[in-house]
């Protein structure tokens, strides 16, 4: 007579596809930074032996093979404000509308939803034309910073949407109820509790947006213009710095060296604003719980 032991020995699963998938997950990230780090290091090579505080004020000259960026400094700055002016109310309320206010998967939902993902995938120079015709010409602003920067706020609409959308979405779910025991409005509940918890989300989405509208160079082209003086106004035309790097590298002769410089450049300004906003929304996260 056979007898069955109680406790029979389990084989421990192997560990090898965990350490594949890890290995595999390792070498997809060095990859990454190490293409990263390969460009940054091109750039620097190529365009910080030019840099001076000269050439971030001076205006450009010999269509860019000398001279500076200074007034293209200030066009991009300007051209930025105007889209995160008009694009930040918009997409922000847009996302908020679709999460609070409408019936999830409603056929009014699921509408603006998809208009929304079908306005992400449109090229831009599609978006350029659009600006050429609609603002330039139909609403008569001509080619101009105003232009310019409405122009790339209809371009980074859909990431403003997605993305705080996504951070509304993924809350608690006992945050809403238990503001509706407290008596809280609607209005309130979405004001006071869930727009400041879903602020680290929000603020990806504008870091993701500010970063696409300083390197967008089609939509631009057919509307902000080739202007090189320095603006007095946003009616002015003004070439942002991103047009200026595609025109210094294929439309002019030697103007490769004078590119890199302005892209590292470029470079460096999408990580100050980046920087910015994550500084800014990290300290008003932290004075309003002290200050509840």
């Amino acid at each position: 007579m056979t007898t069955v032991s109680p406790n029979p020995v389990r084989r421990s699963p192997s560990k090898w596809p965990d350490r594949a998938l890890a290995l595999v997950g390792a070498i997809a990230a060095l990859l990454g930074i190490a293409l990263f780090a390969w460009l940054v290091w091109d750039l620097v090579r190529l365009g910080l032996p030019r840099l001076s505080w000269t050439f971030l004020t001076a205006g450009v000259e010999d269509a860019g093979r000398s001279g500076g960026i200074g007034p293209l400094l200030v066009s991009t700055l300007w051209i930025l404000l105007c889209c995160l002016t008009l694009a930040i109310p918009l997409g922000s309320g847009c996302a908020l509308w679709l999460s609070e206010f409408v019936r999830r998967g409603s056929l009014l939902a699921r509408l603006v939803t998809d208009g929304v993902d079908l306005l992400a995938s449109v090229p831009s120079i599609v978006f350029g034309l659009f600006g050429m015709v609609f603002f330039s010409q139909t609403l008569g602003l001509g080619f101009s910073i105003l232009s310019g920067g409405l122009t790339l706020a209809c371009m980074i609409l859909p990431i403003l949407v997605r993305t705080t959308l996504a951070a509304l979405e993924s809350l608690p779910t006992d945050l809403r109820p238990a503001a509706a025991a407290l008596g809280l409005s609607k209005t309130t509940t979405t004001i006071q509790i869930l727009f400041p918890a879903a602020l680290p989300g929000i603020v990806v989405g504008i870091t993701l947006g500010i970063g696409r509208a300083l390197s967008e160079t089609a939509a631009l082209l057919f509307t902000s213009g080739y202007s090189t003086r320095m603006p007095e106004s946003v009616s002015d035309s003004g070439r942002a710095l991103s047009v200026h790097i595609y025109d210094l590298a294929l439309n002019v002769a030697k103007g490769a060296p004078m590119a890199s410089s302005s892209a590292l450049v470029l470079l460096a300004l999408i990580f100050v604003v980046n920087a910015a906003a994550v500084a800014i929304s990290e300290r008003w996260l932290r004075r309003r719980q002290l200050n509840p």
